[in-house]
């Protein structure tokens, strides 16, 4: 790994500690307003943190591993907001399977079935175990919302592993660069919308997303996409701005579509619905469109990849 990447890994940590003392007295101090969101977000920033640093100091399998371990949580979060029966914890096993499967075509660098393995093969074959022995009662809901969980939580986010093999040069820079700004942008989002954010995007499925937080985290992480770009990639000025943008719109995306996704789930369900508010998975919903968005715009646009 490059001194960059180890500079700027040192830069998040002393920024965490510092986030955190902040905190400890905006909550001392603004005891009406409400830093709870916050609160649950600097766990799995922590926890994120340390995935991310294995995935960067360390070599390609080590980064693979971890990144492999984060998909397989998430995915068990997203399948206990599912109200399944038991015909369906066979499709849940095949699905929890694929995950290895997956990431061993990361290793192989088989970057043709890496592609194809979960949108194709995965979607052709996992409707088999439901179906055998199992009746007809409920199939769509639960094979449709398997392959959902799938291409969010294990496709998308394999992504992250395959930087360091597509580039074992500036894989690890790259990743650091795209979940630096991913989470700057959840986070500047969250912070605007508490303190000047009227008009809700989505009032009925998730109260922190507005319009005013999603103007000022497209503008922060495009900006701060252009100043820290010459020191984790190898992207040119253009690139390095368009970057953010990228990075801003399909984090907002995620995060939306996560949103609607949890809330059509747990209908009926209010405690279980905030619960997962604290969920990991609700921490890497934004990491699940931001990572393959970005893969493949570099990886089209320039031969390092």
């Amino acid at each position: 790994m490059n001194s960059s990447s180890l500079y700027t890994l040192t830069l998040i940590f002393i920024a965490l500690l510092a986030i955190h003392l902040i905190y400890y007295v905006l909550r001392r101090i603004q005891p009406n307003r409400d830093y709870s969101g916050i609160g649950v977000r600097f766990k799995t920033w922590w926890g994120m943190f340390i995935i991310l640093s294995l995935a960067t100091l360390f070599n390609p399998v080590v980064s693979l591993l971890s990144l492999m371990m984060l998909t397989f949580f998430a995915l068990k979060e997203y399948f206990s907001m599912i109200r399944s029966r038991k015909a369906d914890r066979r499709l849940y096993l095949w699905a929890y399977l694929s995950i290895p499967v997956q990431f061993y075509w990361i290793y192989t660098e088989w970057y043709g079935m890496f592609i194809i393995f979960i949108p194709v093969y995965v979607f052709l074959f996992l409707p088999l175990p439901r179906l055998i022995n199992k009746g007809t009662v409920g199939f769509l809901r639960s094979v449709s919302s398997t392959q959902w969980g799938l291409m969010l939580m294990v496709f998308g986010l394999s992504h992250l592993a395959y930087f360091q093999f597509a580039t074992p040069r500036y894989g690890g820079g790259l990743v650091l660069f795209l979940v630096l700004l991913t989470q700057l942008n959840d986070v500047v989002h969250y912070l605007a919308s508490i303190y000047f954010g009227k008009r809700k995007v989505v009032p009925t499925a998730n109260p922190y997303l507005t319009w005013e937080g999603f103007a000022s985290a497209f503008l922060v992480t495009t900006v701060c996409s252009y100043l820290i770009y010459p020191y984790l990639t190898p992207l040119d000025p253009t690139f390095g701005f368009v970057s953010g943008m990228l990075i801003s719109l399909s984090g907002f995306f995620g995060s939306l579509t996560v949103s609607v996704l949890k809330r059509d789930l747990l209908i009926g369900d209010d405690d279980k619905f905030e619960a997962l508010k604290k969920s990991y998975m609700s921490r890497v919903d934004s990491l699940a469109y931001t990572s393959p968005v970005f893969f493949h715009v570099i990886r089209y646009f320039f031969d390092f990849m």
